[in-house]
């Protein structure tokens, strides 16, 4: 079954889960943990591996359901499908992220945090309570706009690109898969939502959806915002007070349009301004820019996708100083996520928001974009993003200090352990042999081995040499 091989290859994380035996104690565990946070698949009948457990009969499967729902308080809304895997039938069973809290008949309130459940504390419980308590807002209809005020260009293009992800998936009428994913209700009027992703001209609506470029002339840590209204004059630089010692600004700029051109203009912007150089090492061209490309993107796209649309009067801004791009975005941190604890949480405020830029092709995995951005920021060497949370806003500070000497060797980065662990033995060693890396990792199949060694030569690090027992691998 191709849904169930998609599964297998994402594999158990915040949005999948895999019961082999489920009892109803632990599927209701399972849902609970689901519903309160941004919904997944629950496949029952198989491991992550793909092999069979407790294969479910369609009354058995059900009635271990039924079983688990009334574990719940209150009970969900699911949807299940029953399919064919390897030794016999399997069941999909999905769970959307509710506007309730849900606990378990003990009492307990469970999320889901990377691939396990747990439970809540009691301060958590009482900001999820809180933030639930205000409703789908991405839903409620925008007043006066009607279904001419999307845009079929807009809506087209995410179509093709939703496609392009799912390709086996289910194709549907275009307004029926817009009423689906929230865009619009069932009379046709456009949502919160669905004018913030297609909207012809969503700031006629909801004014507060722009996001605003400022780049300083001159180096600023005081705290200060630039002065609203001030136009957009590129080209110029407009003073701030006007008294000896006052500040600059050589560039503003508006940013409007639906989410989508917002993060695409916003990111043209950001990188006609980055510092860029060239730098030549072994006869090839390395361009190296001010800051990491891949941390600019995510802090942008987080702001968009993440802020506090029910906020009116304030924007997303990005401000470029000379020591430090900073990434605004109204709203502070959502439910039970802190500072502390961002990097292993995950809990979208605008989850079909964030579903639609995901289905865009703008996230690359729900969940993980932080982590990538550290990365990205300490293997240039940078110092990690600075995150500062506040009651009314969420900022993300990206140092412009660099500390040569901290740069990792672009070989070692996007590598898992075991890859990196072969190219060091490489480095040492002028060469290593399938033999030498089953004895590096013991713990590990051949053939995953064997894909391990033919990514590193596709990412043209290592070079193949010989065939068959003679294979040796030498850097390229």
């Amino acid at each position: 079954m191709t849904e169930l091989r998609t599964l297998l290859d994402q594999g158990p994380g915040a949005r999948v889960a895999f019961l082999p035996s489920p009892s109803p104690e632990t599927l209701a565990e399972t849902l609970v943990a689901f519903a309160n946070g941004d919904g997944g698949t629950v496949v029952l009948g198989v491991d992550a591996g793909g092999l069979p457990g407790n294969l479910l009969a369609g009354d058995e499967a059900e009635g271990t359901l039924r079983a688990a729902l009334t574990l719940c308080r209150p009970p969900m809304r699911t949807e299940w499908q029953q399919a064919e895997a390897q030794g016999g039938p399997i069941v999909l069973l999905r769970v959307e992220r509710s506007s309730e809290l849900h606990i378990l008949s003990d009492g307990r309130a469970l999320v889901r945090h990377s691939r396990e459940n747990r439970p809540l504390s009691p301060a958590e419980l009482q900001m999820l309570l809180a933030n639930r308590s205000m409703g789908e807002f991405e839903t409620d209809a925008v007043p006066g706009a009607v279904r001419v005020d999307l845009d079929e260009d807009v809506i087209d293009e995410y179509l093709e690109k939703r496609q392009q992800r799912n390709p086996r998936g289910t194709l549907l009428p275009k307004d029926r898969l817009l009423q689906q994913i929230g865009a619009i209700g069932a009379d046709g009027v456009p949502t919160i939502c669905g004018m913030l992703l297609f909207g012809k001209e969503p700031q006629l609506f909801l004014p507060q959806s722009r996001a605003v470029f400022v780049k300083f002339d001159n180096n600023r840590s005081d705290g200060h915002r630039a002065a609203p209204g001030a136009g957009d004059r590129p080209a110029e630089s407009l003073p701030l007070g006007g008294a000896a010692g006052s500040f600059s600004y050589g560039r503003r700029e508006e940013i409007t349009g639906p989410l989508a051109r917002i993060v695409e203009r916003g990111w043209r912007v950001i990188w006609e301004e980055m510092d860029k150089k060239a730098i030549v090492k072994a006869l090839q061209r390395e361009d190296r820019t001010e800051y990491p490309p891949f941390a600019v993107r995510e802090a942008l796209v987080n702001a968009v996708c993440h802020r506090d649309y029910r906020l009116r009067g304030s924007s997303v801004e990005i401000h470029m100083h000379t020591d430090r791009l900073e990434i605004t975005s109204p709203g502070g941190l959502p439910a039970y996520i802190t500072v502390d604890n961002i990097v292993e949480e995950h809990y979208s405020r605008n989850p079909r928001i964030v579903n639609g830029l995901y289905q865009w092709g703008y996230i690359e995995e729900l969940g993980l974009g932080v982590d990538r951005m550290i990365e990205e920021m300490v293997a240039a060497g940078h110092p990690p993003p600075i995150f500062e949370a506040k009651s009314h806003r969420f900022s993300v500070k990206l140092q412009n200090s660099r500390d040569l000497e901290k740069i990792i060797p672009e070989w070692e980065q996007h590598m898992n352990e075991r890859q990196l662990k072969a190219m060091q033995h490489v480095h040492a060693n002028g060469s290593i042999t399938n033999r030498d890396y089953r004895q590096l990792c013991s713990h590990v199949g051949a053939e995953t081995l064997r894909l391990d060694l033919a990514d590193l030569v596709d990412k043209k690090l290592l070079l193949k040499i010989g065939d068959k027992r003679g294979t040796r691998y030498i850097l390229r």
